[in-house]
């Protein structure tokens, strides 16, 4: 049997290769893992853009090449979530045929080494994973998860990780009362960049719930109608015209977008801007740092610090109702029949899976549409 790898070049994103490797024997307390299908978005593009500063390369490395006379291989495997189902088994806990939903690599399978067993899932215990942040570590029983919704798998892959980055930002951004920015009957704008993203419009559709607060999208002139369809932007505002918003607007701007010159014309017009919530990275062409900007300094936003920080306030069992409360609201937002927000397209196979690639990775493509993969 072999195992076949979508591997992506670290510094020049449009350079793919699938690569096929020979399956080696699970060891003791191991399990390989068919991974049956992934979905793909510009969460994912953010993966590879910050794969370095953020360890995303580090959590399914490709083998070093010993004649490339490098210290680690320059190819890369975007971490993807999705769903798998166990096809070799050599751990007692985990049995054949058990469907599970969790971070897995560009690939047709993963090996891995559950521990801290549960009838919820387990964690992959792979030694180089150890040190990386652990909620990217956790694998979930299908059969048992009550988020999971076997007829919207698709649906599934594409928002569950985007609509927790979006309800965390949102909780984070409510438990600052919005830094300030709302007072008395003046509301606080929230400046939300890539606005035609899922997980800018997951944020948005949280946000939208709070009457303090006004959510102004920001996105380009051909995705204009799809934002304003959505219902969850007070306003929708083109790049080109963010001057004609009063300078002295207090504002919060949550980039999903990690473009540097957005970024600079933003902290130099809003002379009001209190925070500034750096996020995603989708347009990769115009990637820069936040040093010496008028305004406060940009700050990274990491998902599972604030879902840490709940979790000890909540209690783990707080913060799952929560949670599953919150997903099945926007799931049905979101599947409305006239109108869905999503159109799940399927690709299968390495050429269609390269295609959806270079298609998320440059923006194109209607933004309706998701993308849900297999190799």
């Amino acid at each position: 049997m072999t195992t076949t790898q979508f591997q992506v070049h670290k510094t020049r994103l449009h350079d793919t290769r699938c690569v096929s490797l020979p399956d080696t024997p699970l060891a003791e307390g191991q399990v390989r893992v068919r991974v049956v299908q992934f979905a793909y978005t510009a969460n994912n593009i953010t993966y590879a853009a910050f794969g370095d500063a953020m360890h995303y390369w580090q959590f399914f490395p490709v083998p070093e090449e010993p004649d490339a006379g490098a210290a680690s291989s320059p190819w890369g495997i975007v971490p993807v979530w999705g769903f798998g189902v166990v096809v070799e088994t050599r751990c007692a806990g985990v049995s054949a045929g058990e469907r599970l939903y969790g971070y897995w690599p560009m690939a047709s399978h993963a090996v891995l080494q559950p521990v801290r067993e549960s009838p919820q899932g387990f964690y992959d215990g792979t030694e180089h994973r150890t040190h990386l942040h652990p909620v990217y570590n956790q694998y979930l029983r299908c059969a048992v998860d009550p988020l999971h919704t076997a007829d919207q798998e698709g649906l599934e892959a594409l928002l569950r990780p985007l609509f927790l980055t979006a309800w965390l930002i949102d909780d984070f951004l409510a438990d600052h009362q919005f830094f300030g920015t709302a007072q008395g009957q003046t509301k606080g704008v929230v400046l939300l960049s890539s606005a035609s993203s899922k997980t800018a419009f997951a944020t948005a559709s949280m946000l939208a719930r709070r009457p303090e607060v006004e959510v102004v999208g920001l996105t380009s002139p051909g995705n204009v109608a799809f934002c304003e369809s959505l219902g969850v932007y007070s306003r929708v505002v083109t790049y080109d015209a963010l001057d004609a918003m009063a300078p002295d607007t207090p504002c919060v701007y949550v980039d999903f977008a990690g473009s540097g010159p957005l970024r600079l014309h933003i902290h130099r017009h809003f002379t009001q801007l209190a925070h500034s919530c750096a996020v995603g990275g989708t347009h990769v062409g115009e990637l820069a740092g936040g040093r010496d900007l008028p305004g406060p300094k940009p700050v990274l936003f990491f998902a599972p610090a604030q879902a840490k920080q709940r979790q000890r306030d909540w209690g783990s069992a707080g913060f799952v109702e929560r949670l599953v409360t919150a997903w099945h609201g926007f799931v049905q937002q979101v599947s409305q029949a006239e109108t869905p927000w999503v159109q799940v397209q399927t690709h299968l196979g390495p050429d269609a899976v390269a295609a959806a690639h270079r298609l998320v990775l440059e923006g194109r493509g209607d933004a309706r549409q998701g993308h849900v993969m297999a190799l």
